[in-house]
């Protein structure tokens, strides 16, 4: 029997359940993966609360990292033995195997562990596509990035320290700005009101603002992040730990130097398994060579993976958590 963790009605971490099922064999363009990390994401609260519907009981989960160990008919891309992750996919990635149709597999490189691969694919990806597909960054471009020290936030600002940027890192306290500091940020500014943010964004960009702001934060961050944008700036809202951002006027957008807005989603830049394969593959490679660090801060057993969702939701939690079946 393989465990599954289901919730039969939206709520708290609390309404987490563990339990066991059998697992259909695979079919046709499918595998069965067993399991060596499930990723904690913080989409998975969204399912989880209600934020994003799902009709109930429902799994959770999207990333995850392990070993193939059978195929149903057709699947010539993937070999039973090895070593995969995969973000993005149908819910059910809290579980200790499960059936995947294998266009969401991506190859793990030997260099890279599968606790790693399973913590970061999905935030690797979308670091990927922040610094690979959404603007032409240039060397010199300056940037503030939300939420330097989460585990999105310490891979992007690693990956833009590698590209020649300066990033301009907030984060919420001031061990978190020691750790944004040691993975690529140049500056660091712990959040307070919006005007301390804009005061201090505005102080070291010569009073110019950044061409561009990378927000995961969203409600509580959003009129820091409009107010720090310069002349026709690019507003990237890519998470929203804090709550969704208000609606947008766009009026007041005309008054405000006239930017650019996107809420971009992971689904969109890796809409086929050639785009799959081309996030990771470059996320992986800077992994490996040593470029890009991740550090799996927290370990807990997939039964416990109210705790990690306690943690996660606390905002206190620095780098990224793993679940172990």
């Amino acid at each position: 029997m393989a465990s599954v963790i289901r919730f039969h009605r939206t709520g708290g971490p609390e309404v987490l359940r563990c339990e066991e099922y059998d697992v259909a064999p695979p079919g046709y363009g499918e595998a069965r993966v067993r399991h060596a990390a499930v990723g904690v994401n913080f989409n998975d609260i969204y399912f989880r609360s209600g934020l994003y519907p799902v009709a109930l009981p429902s799994p959770l989960g999207r990333s995850a990292a392990g070993i193939v160990e059978e195929l149903g008919a057709g699947v010539t891309d993937v070999r039973v033995g090895d070593r995969v992750a995969y973000a993005s996919s149908p819910l059910g990635a809290y579980s200790s195997e499960r059936i995947v149709d294998t266009r969401y597999l991506v190859p793990v490189p030997d260099g890279v562990g599968l606790d790693v691969a399973a913590a970061s694919t999905m935030r690797g990806m979308t670091a990927a596509y922040l610094m690979r597909r959404i603007h032409p960054w240039r060397a010199g471009d300056s940037l503030v990035l939300h939420a330097a020290a989460g585990g999105t936030g310490l891979i992007v600002s690693q990956w833009a320290r590698h590209l020649g940027l300066r990033v301009i890192g907030t984060v919420s306290s001031h061990e978190k700005a020691e750790i944004a500091l040691e993975h690529g940020c140049e500056h660091v500014i712990v959040r307070g009101n919006a005007d301390e943010v804009v005061e201090k964004v505005m102080a070291l960009t010569g009073g110019r603002g950044v061409p561009v702001v990378l927000d995961g934060v969203g409600r509580s961050t959003f009129d820091a992040s409009l107010r720090v944008l310069s002349r026709r700036g690019l507003f990237v809202s890519f998470g929203a730990s804090s709550g969704p951002v208000p609606p947008i006027d766009a009026i007041e957008l005309g008054r405000r130097g006239s930017p650019f807005f996107t809420r971009p989603a992971l689904a969109d830049y890796a809409s086929t398994r050639k785009e799959r394969m081309e996030l990771a593959g470059e996320f992986f490679q800077l992994v490996e060579s040593g470029v890009i660090r991740v550090h799996v801060h927290q370990r807990l057993a997939l039964a416990d993976c109210a705790q990690a969702h306690r943690a996660l939701e606390s905002g206190g939690l620095v780098g990224v958590s793993v679940l172990v079946p």
